[in-house]
């Protein structure tokens, strides 16, 4: 039986690989705008830890990674969508 490698993504913010469940994809998809989750297109990833969703300068690096300028309406949906997430015990590699 052939066993599937998971898929390895980094975090923006604390830059460490978690297996691509355990974290919060935003995308920008170019019809459709800015997505949590979903979609298709230029993406960025965020673990589940409390010490990553609250970092200060999260916006700016979301912004860089999307390559676009994030409307304060997005990052008040993003802040409750994350908060609502328990805090991830981290198992980078």
């Amino acid at each position: 039986m052939i066993q599937k490698t998971p898929v390895m993504r980094i975090c923006i913010s604390c830059r460490k690989t978690f297996d691509r469940k355990y974290l919060l994809k935003i995308t920008k998809d170019h019809k459709q705008g800015i997505m949590l989750q979903k979609g298709m297109g230029r993406s960025a990833y965020i673990c589940k830890s409390k010490k990553c969703y609250s970092d200060s300068k999260i916006k700016k690096k979301l912004q860089k990674a999307l390559k676009t300028f994030l409307e304060p309406e997005f990052i008040d949906i993003f802040e409750e969508e994350i908060t609502s997430y328990d805090d991830y015990p981290n198992k980078g590699i």
